[in-house]
């Protein structure tokens, strides 16, 4: 039922109204709570998250977590199984209803909120943020912003953890969603103030593969005790 044709041509529309979130809401309420017509919605954690966590010993118990893009919020609960406080975030109201009906019981707290429009209460909030497949289904020109916002979020010596479709700089990026990202492009963050720990650039076990980028940031300015492994 996933049509890429139908997403893409659903999201040019709103990129043409400068408005390059708008889209999220619609396909989800088109959707009507079927999760196939979701291109990202496998109803289960993200593969490339979930062997991340079983190589990290991650101490979640008394830190907060934050989940940008949180979509149908199984990578919210994942971090939420492991200890964190956390917070999952969607532009669409209707997908974190969703997350919401899903999860009845949960301890996440799912929040509409936009990264294009930055909540001032959660400046310097997290200790750890997953940004997962939120950065390539934008355009490059609003993707700064969005690494900023998610900069600002992070406590000082908090973990920003990124997984996305990679390419090499003269790779052709394509003309709709998802755009992979580059290398010269993630360095933005260090200018923000990460300093980058771990970059993975892999294929996946999709057939074709396709190429992925994980990378680990921790945020240096400042003081702060940090997240512990």
């Amino acid at each position: 039922m996933n049509n890429p044709t139908r997403v893409s041509k659903l999201a040019a529309q709103f990129i043409q109204k400068n408005d390059p979130t708008g889209w999220f809401e619609e396909l989800y309420s088109q959707a009507e709570g079927n999760s196939e017509f979701i291109p990202w919605a496998e109803s289960i954690v993200n593969p490339h998250l979930a062997s991340w966590l079983d190589g990290h010993n991650l101490e979640g118990k008394g830190q907060k977590a934050l989940v940008v893009g949180c979509g149908l919020g199984d990578d919210a609960e994942a971090l939420s199984d492991v200890g964190f406080q956390v917070t999952g975030f969607d532009v669409s109201p209707t997908a974190v209803a969703w997350c919401k009906q899903r999860f009845q019981n949960t301890s996440v707290d799912y929040v509409v909120s936009d990264a294009l429009q930055p909540e001032a209460a959660w400046k310097n909030s997290f200790d750890f943020i997953l940004e997962s497949y939120t950065l390539q289904a934008l355009p490059e020109s609003f993707r700064q912003q969005i690494m900023s916002t998610i900069v600002n979020y992070l406590t000082p010596g908090g973990m920003l953890l990124i997984i996305c479709r990679g390419r090499g700089i003269q790779e052709d990026a394509g003309v709709s969603p998802p755009w992979a990202l580059t290398k010269e492009e993630l360095f933005f963050l260090e200018k923000l103030g990460l300093k980058q720990v771990s970059f993975e650039d892999y294929l996946d076990d999709n057939n074709p593969p396709v190429r992925r980028f994980r990378i680990k940031y921790l945020k240096v300015k400042g003081q702060g005790a940090g997240i512990k492994e």
